[in-house]
């Protein structure tokens, strides 16, 4: 069953709708991790561990770990270069003015490091948006990670971003933003998806709703709609 919400007239009242949104391939055009590693790191170890995760033989919170360990830079060349390599999609800054003109709390959630995705907000203007991801557990080299949470999800049983977005999301509808396998068990609990690339190929293969993008105006024009549904 789904409720018709009209959100243009002000029929959902202020915070009863959460949009988290995945930030590396989601926000970003490419995954801020890919790009790192093939510049700075080891692709071939990310090519190793993106197998070895597919197969179950490795947890994603390995794969980012073996991954980040590889980079043979300073935190400053690695920012420096991301701030002029990585693109946003279009889009995003549109969403995040909705989000504010309608009360709605947008939410980052990401498998990556706030160090990186703090620069690169503040460069759009949008360093304002809250953000839940890793952080560094030093100043690198060596690049080592102090995950979010090893709290393990009990629907999945991994250390995912499912319990975290579950809990931002209480007592409101969640509208999920997600492109890959970190954002599979969350998207699963949301009301409305937006999926795109592995995220789509999971959601499809379990046969759940979701609405394909490329970038964020077609989420802005979808979600700003004045019969946009969610299902109940």
């Amino acid at each position: 069953m789904s409720q018709a919400l009209d959100p243009a007239q002000g029929g959902m009242p202020a915070a009863s709708l959460t949009v988290v949104t995945d930030f590396d391939g989601t926000v970003t055009e490419r995954d801020t991790l890919d790009l790192v590693v093939e510049r700075f790191g080891d692709p071939a170890v990310r090519r190793a561990t993106e197998a070895e995760l597919e197969k179950g033989a490795l947890t994603l919170n390995q794969v980012i770990a073996r991954q980040y360990a590889t980079l043979r830079a300073s935190l400053d060349e690695v920012v420096g270069w991301l701030l002029e390599h990585s693109a946003f999609r279009p889009g995003f800054p549109g969403l995040a003015s909705l989000a504010t003109q309608r009360g709605w709390r947008l939410r980052i959630v990401s498998s990556g490091v706030e160090e990186l995705i703090a620069p690169m907000l503040a460069r759009e203007g949008l360093e304002h948006l809250p953000v839940m991801a890793n952080s560094l557990a030093a100043e690198p080299p060596p690049w080592r990670i102090a995950f979010r949470s090893e709290e393990r999800c009990e629907v999945c049983g991994e250390a995912c971003k499912r319990p975290s977005v579950t809990e931002l999301a209480a007592g409101s509808r969640l509208v999920y933003i997600g492109d890959g396998f970190s954002d599979a068990c969350a998207a699963e609990g949301a009301h409305l998806v937006f999926a795109r690339r592995r995220l789509a190929t999971h959601l499809e293969g379990r046969g759940h709703e979701f609405q394909p993008f490329d970038d964020f105006l077609t989420i802005v024009e979808r979600l700003s709609g004045s019969t946009a549904e969610l299902p109940a």
